[in-house]
């Protein structure tokens, strides 16, 4: 079973138009829709906001449903030079950027794992590096012609690297500034993945995930934040999806 797991309605949505079965189960408060896709069994479910939620979200997930394989996908603002609005970054790795409980353990690091970065599945990412290559050199055929011009850029760059998370959506300059003096090498950052992350670390279960970029974390990161999900987030997840699984 392989679990997909959105950030927002209208990604979760595309998701769903792809799957010819789906079964909405109730669990938590979640609705999970449980189906196939391409030949694979599947269950799609909106993550909810916020590292405590999306946590909850995929332990059910693998608990409930039997998920062995978890995709993310999702919207990120970017933070490194040349990560720009509508790229798409695939994560390598994960850290929680808001997590620090030194002195007892160096800033960054999860108390009583010994690390701070969790890498994604290397399998599993490989995949997903490839699905997002396929969309990036087919985003013609994905958006339109007004919808290209939303995303900024004619066709999408692929990014592989760091992605951070953290519990607040970062949309400063001086924010945004911060995290890159104090991680320099992190792509973009977000509010659920490194979670997610840490549960399938838990479960030795694969994980990969992939954000596409709607801003860059400064103080315009709420400008047509909306439409962008709507507009090419939405379809970008599920061409992202439709080519990992196909």
């Amino acid at each position: 079973m392989i679990a997909i797991i959105s950030a927002m309605h209208e990604e979760l949505s595309a998701v769903l138009a792809l799957m010819p079965d789906e079964r909405k189960r109730v669990v938590a408060g979640r609705e999970f829709w449980v189906g196939h896709l391409h030949g694979h069994e599947v269950v799609a479910v909106l993550s909810r906001i916020g590292k405590v939620a999306a946590a909850i979200t995929a332990t059910l997930a693998i608990e409930r449903f039997g998920a062995t394989r978890i995709v993310f996908t999702g919207v990120a603002g970017g933070l490194a030079p040349g990560v720009n609005v509508g790229d798409i970054v695939v994560a390598d790795s994960f850290i929680q950027h808001d997590l620090d409980a030194s002195p007892i353990f160096p800033r960054y690091e999860l108390p009583l794992y010994g690390v701070s970065r969790l890498p994604t599945d290397a399998v599993l990412r490989a995949a997903l590096h490839a699905a997002a290559l396929k969309l990036a050199a087919e985003s013609s055929a994905v958006l339109g012609t007004a919808d290209q011009r939303l995303a900024s850029a004619s066709a999408p760059q692929v990014h592989l690297g760091l992605v951070v998370s953290g519990d607040r959506f970062v949309s400063s300059d001086a924010e945004s500034r911060a995290l890159r003096l104090a991680l320099p090498d992190a792509l973009a950052v977000e509010m659920e993945g490194a979670a997610i992350a840490q549960v399938c670390y838990d479960y030795e279960v694969p994980y990969a995930a992939v954000r596409t970029i709607s801003d860059r974390a400064d103080d315009l990161a709420h400008v047509d934040f909306a439409a962008f999900v709507r507009q090419i987030a939405s379809r970008y997840s599920s061409a992202l999806v439709s080519n990992l699984l196909a």
